[in-house]
């Protein structure tokens, strides 16, 4: 498993992450607070307060590839 922490700003931000993981085979969970959705899911996304930086954990070894086609989003340290 990987995670990292990453915002997703707009609407604009939430349709180009859904399609970059839509296209991933890897498992894609997104958690803020004590909610955790499916970061594959529009709507599950919708539902997480977007004004925090959100949780993403990939359900895989390797998760480079993944991260790199999601960089815009993810809030560097």
């Amino acid at each position: 498993m990987n995670s990292a922490k990453i915002r997703l700003s707009t609407i604009a931000d939430v349709r180009d992450f859904v399609n970059v993981v839509s296209q991933s085979d890897v498992d894609i969970d997104l958690a803020s607070g004590r909610y955790l959705v499916d970061g594959k899911s529009i709507m599950g996304i919708f539902s997480l307060d977007l004004m925090s930086p959100i949780t993403l954990t990939a359900h895989t070894d390797d998760a480079s590839e993944l991260f790199a086609a999601l960089d815009r989003f993810i809030i560097k340290e």
